[in-house]
């Protein structure tokens, strides 16, 4: 049953960012439950180095990477093109490559804005739309192709903490997959996102980039800990997986707890 429900054996993937963080935890757990899966990143040597290490764990699936860029028309593109040259099929596409910029309100440059933007909205939104046709070709009714985004907290709670473009950018890709699983639900294709917490990642590394680091980091979330790898997976599996065949629009909390905290109780004393 375990397999049945969320193995996704014989299904094809790509993970875009899918060298580091969040992005390899994904793409480990879907290569584990026997998918075939790409991976690409702007850095061709990172993603490359990933795709040996998730193959040295000896899953029943496999993976190849290359490299692509999503800040762009021409890259998005370019990485289309890469695809298509390796695969006539797609079942599951992670839209994962995000970047950041953190700044104080008051000196936060234009351009570090529009980058922000280009890269977390503008070119999830490109790809997604590019390989509408190969989603759609796979997909069933009773098994419908998938697409899960990576928003954040930070597009969900009202935090900016300097990275302003982030997380407005995380709030237009959680309103984005509500409104593409509104519209692709007739195309048998289902659109979820992750609204992840702390993970330790090359993008928090200023925070959690020790185990001392992400302890102190833990103290804060209402569960007591950070995101695990596990934590990423599980919810990778159940939303590719058969388990997940039901499920669309969904933004789905993986932050102990957080998106739930509220003001202190003002009876408290």
């Amino acid at each position: 049953m375990l397999e049945e429900l969320f193995g996704v054996k014989g299904k094809t993937a790509l993970v875009t960012g899918g060298g580091t963080g969040i992005g390899l935890m994904i793409a480990t757990a879907l290569v584990a439950g026997g998918a075939k899966v790409f991976i690409c990143s702007r850095k061709e040597a990172v993603v490359k180095g990933a795709a040996e290490q998730i193959a040295s764990l000896g899953h029943p699936g496999s993976v190849e990477a290359f490299a692509g860029d999503v800040g762009s028309k021409e890259g998005v593109d370019d990485l289309v093109a890469q695809l298509r040259s390796r695969t006539d099929t797609l079942d599951i596409l992670i839209n994962n490559a995000g970047i950041t910029w953190g700044a104080p309100l008051t000196e936060f440059p234009f351009d570090a804005w529009q980058k922000v933007l280009d890269v977390n909205v503008s070119g999830l939104m490109y790809l997604t739309q590019s390989l509408l046709g190969e989603l759609a070709a796979s997909a069933k009714p009773e098994d419908p192709a998938r697409v899960i985004n990576i928003g954040s907290l930070m597009g969900t709670a009202p935090m900016g903490d300097g990275a302003y473009s982030y997380a407005a950018s995380k709030a237009a890709v959680h309103h984005m997959t509500r409104i593409l699983a509104k519209e692709l639900a007739a195309r048998h294709i289902t659109v979820n996102a992750f609204a992840p917490g702390p993970f330790q990642s090359k993008m928090t590394a200023f925070a959690t980039g020790s185990d001392e680091l992400a302890q102190k980091v833990g103290q804060n979330v209402p569960l007591g800990r950070i995101g695990q790898a596990s934590d990423i997976q599980g919810a990778t599996l159940f939303l590719c997986g058969k388990a997940g065949a039901y499920t669309t629009g969904a933004i789905l909390p993986l932050d102990g707890g957080l998106h739930v905290e509220t003001a202190s109780n003002i009876f408290a004393h």
